[in-house]
């Protein structure tokens, strides 16, 4: 895999002029005193980042000459949001994968971006991501090269906005956020460590650089928290991940769940599980300051709002 430079960087910025937002940098209170400083790509048209890698995909391949009509992916939701929306812009079609555990608010947004649904079991699902596809039409949620560009705008504007951030917190999808976080830091310049976030529901990465090498981990698909984490790393992200990643950070399940409370009633903002991870980790964890959250989604079901707001941890099935 390549990673980005600042060339590519700056022509992923260009490819999203008219696509994505430049997110600003918030700050957050925590209760021991402590600030950190919050990047809400929830704030973004499709809720989450994915308009940037999805965006950087789609209008790199028309500066390109590739005119396909439709383009398809396999995505939980929020990189399908990202390339519909991308794609309605430009005139073309979307076929999205997405696994049976998507929520319900993502499967919407992607029927009202004009999407064409596919369910799959997870299983399956999880196939189409780390097996080679080698459909022209097919751009990859994680490991598309554009895409990495696309995030990496996001590193590039953190370098920008506080040149001396010190930790960088990202939530582990599939890796391509994380890595284009840190290739966009590092090709503006930046010193910051980027800590990857995972939770309780199933930690590949921590396991695989305690090993040494990927592994596979328990992974609990039925939490409330979609979009990251899964049984095992990518094969295509591995060397990348171990190479530009600083460290992790484990949360429990239950702390996402509180870190998504206190957003929604002291930040007044919305985020998924995923997109409240960074934060639950900066909750937990000691990291060297400035610390910035990247807020990656705000796609949360309305039900699972009401239970989080009431104290609760909600499932999207039953524990096996």
């Amino acid at each position: 895999m390549r990673i980005p430079g600042l060339e590519d960087v700056i022509a992923a910025r260009g490819h999203l002029a008219d696509l994505a937002v430049r997110t600003p940098l918030l700050p957050f209170a925590l209760d021991d005193g402590r600030e950190v400083v919050l990047k809400p790509e929830i704030l973004q048209p499709v809720g989450s980042f994915k308009i940037r890698c999805a965006g950087s995909a789609v209008m790199s391949r028309i500066a390109r000459g590739n005119c396909s009509a439709t383009f398809s992916t396999a995505s939980a939701g929020n990189f399908a949001q990202g390339l519909a929306w991308a794609c309605r812009q430009s005139g073309r079609g979307v076929t999205a994968y997405v696994p049976d555990t998507a929520a319900t608010s993502k499967r919407e947004a992607l029927i009202r971006f004009g999407a064409t649904l596919v369910d799959l079991p997870f299983a399956d699902w999880w196939k189409m991501l780390v097996e080679d596809n080698d459909d022209p039409a097919f751009i990859h949620p994680v490991s598309d090269p554009d895409g990495l560009a696309g995030n990496a705008t996001i590193g590039l504007e953190i370098a920008e906005d506080l040149p001396d951030a010190g930790t960088v917190l990202v939530p582990l999808g599939g890796g391509g956020l994380a890595v284009g976080v840190a290739a966009g830091l590092r090709a503006a310049g930046s010193k910051a460590r980027v800590i990857i976030c995972e939770t309780g529901a199933g930690a590949p990465l921590t396991a695989s650089l305690q090993a040494g090498h990927p592994v596979d981990v328990p992974f609990d698909s039925g939490t409330f928290i979609t979009g990251m984490g899964g049984p095992s790393l990518l094969p295509s992200m591995w060397p990348a991940l171990k190479e530009m990643i600083s460290g992790t950070e484990v949360v429990p399940v239950a702390k996402v769940a509180e870190a998504v409370r206190l957003l929604a009633e002291r930040g007044h903002m919305i985020a998924e599980g995923a997109g409240a991870a960074s934060l639950a980790a900066a909750i937990q964890g000691s990291f060297d300051g400035p610390v910035v959250c990247v807020l990656s989604g705000g796609h949360l079901d309305t039900n699972h709002l009401i239970e989080i707001l009431q104290g609760g941890v909600p499932r999207t099935k039953p524990p096996v």
